[in-house]
């Protein structure tokens, strides 16, 4: 029987462990030196002003819909195709989740279905849009942006798959996701099947001063030791020492710590090398399933795919997916569509809401994709998706 092969793996190299090891015998393991370079290193790369580390993922979607102001009169519009931390961050803060569909041709949010949406309610039904760069295809932003602006809503840019994906606009601008250009916030996800690994961890980008400074505030309970940020100046208090600090509203403890910072850090050093493999395995599958009953999403040239997952269409997808485990491959679905869970059926969500994201669902299936599968691996999936698909077995 041939090796395990995962949808998904981390890359552990000696440069990382020699990283987190440098960084256990710090003074600091939380709070240290690392998380700032961390930061300031990543929104270079993203291309951002500002970056946050937190804890992860999900902290960051919490921690952005505290800081836009979410609340229990709050609608908010996201795909039913992603993970469920992309909605459930709006009900963490009671607003209400709303969902529109899917683009059949990027499996991405369709901005012409959201606007069908916005536009059958009243202006200002709405305060905001989450679109997710779902398999690392970058949500068309632009798209996006003007519909915000248009009908007054925020954007929170989910780009957990996406570190490195870009795209260009009609105006021929190039736009990384997560850069700040389009959205007012945007996350991403260290996760270890994620471009970059932490173990755990998550980060918020922004281009806006004071979403940045909320958020510094949120991470750590709520709490300033600035001087600066004080709600009143010093009185002359002699009792008022170097210990002074303010809680100035509810925050959350979804602090990173240096030692996974220091994992982070080392792993964005080789993100560009990573993501080149990952698009040359995908050009391979492309090439391998073209003229075949196998779907795939190949991205136009103005779109560059980041590839977190590698995503087939199939005609008997449960088939294949019992089949391949079989051979030890070991592909998963990428998503039950969200407002098929129980918790979302509650709100009245149910089958037939959203025909395009569950048409998708019921044929996709994400197959191994991660830069340290081998050639061989490769062409061992391709064979054995191949001889499924085509009645061989």
């Amino acid at each position: 029987m041939h090796n395990p092969i995962p949808y998904g793996r981390q890359h552990i190299t000696d440069d990382d462990i020699a990283a987190v090891t440098k960084a256990l015998t710090s003074p600091a393991l939380t709070q240290g030196p690392t998380i700032g370079q961390f930061e300031e290193a990543f929104a270079q790369y993203i291309g951002s002003q500002y970056a946050v580390a937190v804890a992860n993922g999900t902290a960051a979607l919490h921690l952005c819909a505290l800081a836009l102001g979410v609340n229990e009169t709050t609608k908010v519009i996201t795909t039913p195709i992603t993970f469920s931390a992309s909605a459930n961050c709006i009900r963490y803060c009671g607003g209400e989740v709303h969902f529109a569909d899917i683009d059949p041709e990027t499996l991405v949010l369709d901005p012409k279905a959201v606007r069908a949406l916005l536009e059958q309610h009243p202006k200002g039904t709405f305060s905001g849009i989450i679109p997710v760069d779902f398999a690392g295809y970058p949500a068309n932003m632009a798209a996006f942006r003007e519909l915000a602006d248009e009908f007054g809503l925020w954007l929170l840019e989910d780009s957990c798959h996406a570190p490195g994906a870009s795209f260009t606009d009609k105006q021929g601008q190039n736009h990384r996701c997560g850069d700040g250009s389009l959205a007012e916030l945007a996350i991403f996800s260290f996760h270890p099947v994620k471009h970059i690994a932490c173990g755990e961890g998550g980060m918020i980008t922004t281009n806006n001063e004071a979403l940045y400074r909320h958020l510094l505030r949120l991470r750590t309970h709520g709490i300033t030791n600035k001087p600066g940020d004080f709600s009143e100046p010093d009185p002359g208090d002699p009792e008022r020492g170097g210990w002074y600090m303010e809680l100035q509203e509810l925050g959350y403890n979804y602090r990173l710590t240096d030692m996974q910072a220091a994992l982070g850090l080392s792993q964005l050093k080789r993100a560009d090398a990573m993501l080149d493999r990952r698009r040359a395995l995908a050009a391979r599958y492309d090439a391998a399933f073209t003229g075949t009953a196998v779907r795939t999403i190949v991205p136009p040239a103005h779109v560059g795919h980041a590839y977190h997952l590698y995503v087939i269409q199939v005609p008997d997808r449960k088939g294949l997916y019992d089949y391949l485990r079989t051979k030890s491959i070991f592909a998963q679905v990428h998503y039950i569509p969200v407002h098929r869970m129980p918790y979302y059926q509650q709100f009245g969500w149910k089958l037939g809401d959203f025909p395009l994201a569950e048409d998708y669902y019921a044929h996709g299936l994400s197959i191994p994709m991660f830069p340290t599968l081998t050639d061989e691996e490769q062409e061992y999936v391709i064979r054995e998706v191949l001889a499924f698909v085509n009645g061989e077995v």
